[in-house]
Formats: structure tokens, C-alpha cells, sequence
């Protein structure tokens, strides 16, 4: 199985959503070790169904990026799993 998995980019971060704030926010622990408030944008809020637990890709924004950024992407289990192979997933 030869699948393309979503690798953080320079100003991208891995994390697990701790909770949700209502509306499109939610409160997600980083790896890079900040807790930010994370919006899921217009474009993905229909297809990005996310819960507390769930492991997403974070783009940090440009201001306010320590505390702020944008939900882009969802890992689902398997790659999740690569994610720990290839040493991203810190946490287990």
C-alpha cells in the first residue's frame, strides 16, 4: 500500500483536539507544546466532521500564530499509525 501521507509543512503542526468551543472552533494540543484555538475554515467546515480526541494538521496563522490557526486536515487511524513509524507522533 503506497499511500501519500500529509507531512507538517514550516508552518504547519500535528495535534489532538482537546475540546470543542462551539461554532468552528476548537481548543487543540500541539506538539510544538501551545495550546491554540483552532478554526476549521468555510472550505473544509462540511467535510471535516471533527471531535475531541481526533489527531488534525494545524496551520499556524501568521499573527497570533502561538495561540491561533486554521484545522486543515484529519488523520485517519492508519495514518495515524504511519505518522508513529515514521517518528511525527509523539505521543501514544
Amino acid at each position: 500500500m503506497n499511500e501519500k501521507i500529509k507531512i507538517p509543512k514550516e508552518n504547519e503542526v500535528i495535534g489532538i483536539v482537546e475540546k470543542r468551543l462551539g461554532g468552528n472552533k476548537m481548543q487543540v494540543e500541539c506538539f510544538d507544546g501551545n495550546t491554540r484555538v483552532c478554526r476549521i475554515p468555510g472550505r473544509f467546515k462540511r467535510s471535516l466532521w471533527i471531535r475531541p480526541g481526533d489527531v488534525v494538521l494545524v496551520e499556524k496563522w501568521e499573527i497570533g500564530g502561538e495561540e491561533k490557526g486554521d484545522i486543515v486536515y484529519k488523520y485517519s487511524p492508519a495514518e495515524i499509525e504511519k505518522l508513529k513509524e515514521l517518528g511525527l507522533f509523539k505521543i501514544s
